[in-house]
């Protein structure tokens, strides 16, 4: 027979504030070479807040540069292409990051 363990008492005095914080996994490569497709208010969030966005192809990266300056993104703009008109339409629509 198995008897349940005792829980730890609490310490009623100082204690240790602890911060949890989210490891991103960022991509190599090509996010370097081509800007890519996000949605318009991830761009701003990211600006703000330094959270990576998500590209149409799946890039994972935050935003540093100017999307003007590279070509875009073949997959991207495939995937961009290939989403029929009016949808994605309303929160944003779709953006250009780098």
């Amino acid at each position: 027979m198995t008897t349940p363990q005792e829980s730890p008492e609490l310490d009623h005095g100082l204690g240790t504030i602890t911060e949890e914080r989210t490891e991103y996994a960022y991509d190599e490569g090509d996010h370097e070479r081509f800007a890519h497709y996000v949605r318009k208010e991830k761009i701003v969030e990211s600006a703000v807040t330094g959270t990576p966005v998500i590209a149409l192809c799946g890039k994972v990266w935050v935003p540093n540069r100017d999307p003007k300056r590279f070509p875009v993104c073949p997959v991207c703009k495939e995937i961009y292409e290939s989403i029929p008109k009016g949808e994605g339409d309303g929160d944003g629509g779709s953006g250009q990051g780098s």
